[in-house]
């Protein structure tokens, strides 16, 4: 592996959303290392899909509430590849029964806390130093529609209260590592119902749902070409910025309250 060939690290890389980044990345040409929490079946699809790249790819099971295995899964990633560029937090960890705040276990909330803002501090802290030496990286993180405005969200207060958290944390990397060469962002999913997680634009024209004013579906790849742009050369100064990718449903929505039944999207 060329010491000059960048380096995407990608959590919850195997399946969903974060699947479609991962297959853009290493369809760049990119080095690639991803994350699974326990579906050991989708890590070994991925590995078979890409056999031709497996000079390229690296798949660590780990779970990223948990700080020692976000310190494997860094320590891992640096011994195989020696840079990380590109840090892509897509695990994103949602409590799908709809339960009001105060019905919530300590252990839901600490593990919704912890799985989309505690990792994303985790793993900033340890990326960041390298990034610094190269003077290039991006970081991406993942939101909800309309995050940026701290909405309430009834019934998914704990995945609420850490993605709108999220977006203050993304933004003071954004400040305080800019000096640096650094870049960090936050896109904003809208609804992606489990089909268009990893399907394409062609797929989800000939589907022709109406979920957006566009006349179609969100999809993965909409997602992944949004955060190739984000990570490319071309992109550094997009910095701070918060991405709504909702084919213009936060428009339509932007004054209303969260009462849809919405789904996690990472």
């Amino acid at each position: 592996m060329g010491e000059r060939v960048r380096h995407a690290l990608i959590t919850a890389g195997t399946k969903g959303i974060g699947r479609a980044v991962t297959d853009a990345f290493l369809r760049e040409g990119f080095a690639v290392t991803v994350n699974y929490r326990s579906d050991a079946g989708a890590a070994e699809r991925l590995k078979t899909d890409w056999k031709e790249a497996a000079d390229r790819l690296l798949v660590v099971q780990g779970d990223v509430t948990r700080a020692e295995d976000i310190e494997r899964l860094f320590r891992l990633s640096m011994e195989r590849f020696g840079r990380v560029d590109f840090l892509i937090n897509n695990a994103g960890p949602f409590i799908f029964e709809r339960k009001k705040l105060v019905d919530l276990s300590e252990a839901e909330w600490l593990d919704v806390l912890h799985g989309n803002l505690t990792a994303v501090f985790r793993l900033a802290k340890r990326v960041i130093p390298v990034m610094r030496r190269q003077r290039f990286g991006r970081i991406v993180t993942f939101g909800f529609q309309n995050a940026d405005d701290a909405p309430g969200w009834i019934d998914r207060g704990a995945f609420a209260a850490a993605k709108v958290g999220l977006v203050s944390l993304t933004r003071t990397i954004a400040l305080e590592e800019a000096e640096h060469g650094i870049t960090a962002n936050m896109i904003l999913p809208g609804l992606i119902l489990p089909d268009m997680k990893e399907a394409t634009a062609e797929q989800a024209r000939r589907l022709a749902r109406k979920r957006t004013p566009f006349g179609r579906s969100v999809t993965g790849e909409d997602i992944a070409r949004a955060i190739l742009f984000l990570c490319s050369d071309a992109a550094e100064m997009i910095t701070g910025s918060v991405l709504d990718l909702t084919g213009a449903v936060d428009v339509v929505n932007r004054f209303r309250p969260r009462f849809e039944d919405d789904s996690a999207t990472s």
